[in-house]
Formats: C-alpha cells, structure tokens, sequence
C-alpha cells in the first residue's frame, strides 16, 4: 500500500509545491519560482495527496495525540483526576520520561534535548484539547505563507526558543512572581505562539493587513489568558512569540519556498523524534536510580 502511493511518476506535469504552476515533471527549475526540481524526484504528485500542507497538519496534531496516550500509559496508577486542568494529566515521571523540559531537566540533569521534546507533550486533557484546536488554525494558516518545510523549521525552533527562555527564567529567577520560569513544562503553546509571530510578520511582509490583525488578535487573547491563569508558562510563549517573529523574517514568505526548506523541515521532524527516544531511554535509567529501582 505505502509503495502505491509513493508510486514515482516518469513523465506529464505536475503542480509546483512553492507558486502552485503547472511544470513538467522532469524540470530542473520552476520556470515561474525558481524553485529547483519542482517535480521532487516524481514524488510531488504522491506528496500533493497528503493535502496542500503535505500531511503536515496530520503529523503534528497525530504525534502530540500519539504521545499524550503513551504518557497515559506509561504510568496509568498516577493519572490525574482532580480540578479541571488536572482532568486526565499524565503523571510528572511519565512526563519526565518523554521528554519534558524546564530548569530541573534543563539545568540540573543536563538534559537540554528536551527543548525539542517538550512541544509535543501536554500536561492534561483541556490542555491538550486547547492546543489542538489552535494548532489546527494556525498549522494550514502558517503552511499557506511559508510552505510546508518551512513552517516545520518555525515551529521546531519557535518552541526550542520558547522552552529555552522558560528553563533559563526559572534558572535564575526560581520562585520570584512573574520573572520566574518554569521548572518543569511541557505544551505545544511554545511553538503555537511562534507560529502566530511568524504569520503577523507574513501579513506585514506581504501587505494584508487582514492577516496580521487576525494573528495579532490571537496572540494578544492568548497572553491574557496565560496571565489570567495560574501554571501557564508564559515566558515559553513569549520566547516562542519572538522566535517565531524573527523565525518568519529570516525565512521571508515572499519568496518562494525551496527544495533544501522541506529537507530541513524533515530533519527538524527528525531530530525531535530522537529527542523524545533520547528522553525516554535515559529518563528510565535515571528514574530507576532515583527510586533505586533495578
């Protein structure tokens, strides 16, 4: 079935995955982009049947569902159950051992791979649930702009900055109001937010000023909401709000998206996955030394 739909296609035209032209399969560059080999290989028209973000919106909103059930069972006697937020919340081991971040996993274990980890785990079911259902506006909005591969690149980095400003707060500013961080934090929010920065920065860079209002709008009743309740991390908003901002600018959705931008949103997908197994093999060792187990 898998070879089936990644049939290779010879000859004919396809749709170029960057301006949306007709090109020949065999073109070496999109005479209207620019883009090199815009047929990918033959593949571009098996990629195309993922849907216009080439399955990107599935991958993202599948693997934080995939790893919130496999947090579930990872330690289903210490689920929470109390108080809305807690409703369904993995336990912190189960949390620690797929790859949450923070000051404490951070700072005081070294485990500073969980920058990339940490944005695919959620800390409950309203929590999860509330991800979701930004991350399914803001994913095809950001895919639209920036293409595919890039917007791969901004949410992997927009969360890797957010998490990294929220572990380093909570380094230095432990315990202190509003400056503190956090010292154990795990949400899609961090790259949720960087994919709003990075879709005011494409309404601005490219006039609509319908898209930047929009995005500005979320991003401002986002803010207040993690003001208003207690445990949002906020500083790993902000620094994925900024990330994503100058994320967006660095990779400009004026232009075309290229070949070498879906290679490094690939291996962004790539490395978070080794993060979340890097996680889970040493987070189980050093687990069991802690409790003295094994």
């Amino acid at each position: 079935m898998l070879m089936a739909f990644l049939k290779r296609q010879t000859s004919g035209s396809v749709v170029c995955p960057s301006c949306g032209r007709l090109v020949g399969i065999q073109d070496e560059a999109c005479y209207n982009c620019g883009r090199r080999n815009p047929g990918m290989w033959g593949y571009a028209g098996s990629l195309r049947r993922l849907g216009r973000d080439m399955g990107v919106s599935k991958i993202i909103l599948g693997g934080c569902a995939l790893l919130y059930i496999i947090s579930l069972a990872i330690d289903p006697k210490n689920i929470g159950g109390g108080g809305l937020f807690g409703l369904l919340g993995p336990s912190r081991v189960a949390l620690f051992t797929l790859g949450a971040s923070g000051a404490v996993p951070v700072f005081e274990l070294d485990r500073w791979w969980t920058l990339l980890s940490a944005g695919w785990l959620h800390g409950g079911l309203l929590h999860i649930g509330f991800n979701l259902y930004w991350l399914r506006m803001l994913v095809p909005a950001s895919v639209e702009q920036y293409g595919a591969g890039r917007m791969l690149i901004l949410y992997t980095v927009a969360g890797a900055l957010g998490f990294a400003a929220s572990s380093t707060a909570g380094y230095v500013f432990p315990g202190v109001p509003l400056l503190g961080g956090a010292g154990f934090t795990v949400g899609a929010s961090a790259p949720l937010f960087g994919l709003l920065g990075a879709l005011i920065y494409a309404g601005r860079r490219g006039g609509s000023s319908e898209l930047s209002r929009m995005a500005k709008q979320w991003a401002l009743v986002l803010f207040i909401f993690g003001l208003l309740f207690p445990g949002v991390d906020n500083w790993a908003h902000a620094g994925g709000f900024v990330g994503g901002y100058f994320g967006g600018k660095i990779l400009d959705p004026m232009k075309p998206e290229r070949l070498d931008h879906l290679i490094a949103g690939l291996l962004c997908l790539l490395l978070t996955l080794v993060a979340v197994v890097l996680s889970a093999v040493t987070g189980v060792s050093l687990i069991r030394q802690m409790y003295g187990v094994g």
